[in-house]
């Protein structure tokens, strides 16, 4: 893998020879004790490690598959509540972007805003996102080469802005399928700035039981293993307690009681690659 810029996130270091960071949290999210719940969880399954990671969840899921399922709290009360577990977690936040301007509120709490993938092309949600200063979280569009990120992350450093990470979550594969090609990882890593491999969506079913997405969860840590052995800066795994009932992603998700032997199993792994680089 090519030698990747640092993108500082709070205090974690991404990039480089750090260890790998982690990007996790439910894929909505609910409320604010829920949000709590899953934010206490995470750091006992990341604490026996050392692992640094940065909370995610979503106030919009702005691209589901009908008009019938949960889209989310929405922005307000959203951002209110991951304002409200940085500061009681003392955890940088993350959340997606979905419109041009959501970008400077959605900057004012989180310290990364995430361009979906189906909207990774789109030029003034990614000039905004860019203009805000904030780390920015590119999810790499499944219809799209690996290659082809250079012109994505360019967009976004035309602003001033090089807190860049290019995430991988995918390639479609005929209908409701999408596969992982694992010489995408350095390839994108060529851009200079650090990978993210996204191993939950990676497993996604997209529209795969008809008004809502599938998923094969069982594969997410396999794939994971695989790109900590590739070499990558970070990993976005989605988790929750109980996946079977979660409004968003249930099928793809990590139950959150499995992550602790999870993040020790891919420290492993991480630390094998950064010892003898390719």
């Amino acid at each position: 893998m090519s030698e990747s810029k640092i993108v500082t996130v709070g205090d974690i270091a991404i990039g480089g020879q750090n260890p790998i960071a982690l990007i996790t949290g439910p894929c909505q999210l609910e409320s604010l004790d829920h949000a709590r719940m899953m934010a206490e969880a995470i750091s006992e399954a990341c604490a026996p490690t050392g692992t640094r990671f940065i909370f995610k969840a979503s106030y919009d899921k702005a691209n589901r598959s009908s008009i019938s399922t949960q889209r989310g709290l929405g922005m307000e009360k959203g951002l209110e509540i991951l304002g409200r577990i940085k500061e009681e977690f003392g955890v940088p936040v993350l959340t997606d972007v979905h419109d041009a301007s959501q970008c400077a509120p959605a900057a004012e709490i989180c310290d990364v805003l995430q361009i979906p993938a189906f909207l990774c092309r789109q030029t003034d949600l990614l000039l905004a996102a860019g203009e805000t200063g904030a780390a920015i979280n590119v999810k790499k569009g499944q219809f799209l080469a690996p290659w082809d990120m250079d012109n994505v992350a360019d967009k976004i450093a035309s602003t001033g802005n090089e807190r860049i990470m290019l995430c991988d979550r995918g390639t479609s594969f005929g209908y409701n399928t999408l596969v992982t090609d694992f010489r995408g990882l350095p390839i994108m890593a060529r851009t200079g700035y650090p990978v993210v491999f996204d191993a939950t969506h990676s497993v996604q079913q997209p529209g795969g039981q008809g008004t809502t997405s599938g998923g094969q969860r069982e594969f997410a840590p396999v794939l994971a293993r695989a790109a900590c052995a590739v070499g990558v800066s970070a990993l976005f795994i989605e988790t929750h307690q109980d996946p079977d009932h979660a409004p968003s992603d249930g099928p793809n998700m990590i139950p959150v009681q499995e992550m602790g032997q999870l993040i020790k199993t891919l420290r492993a792994f991480d630390a094998l690659a950064k010892g003898m680089p390719s």
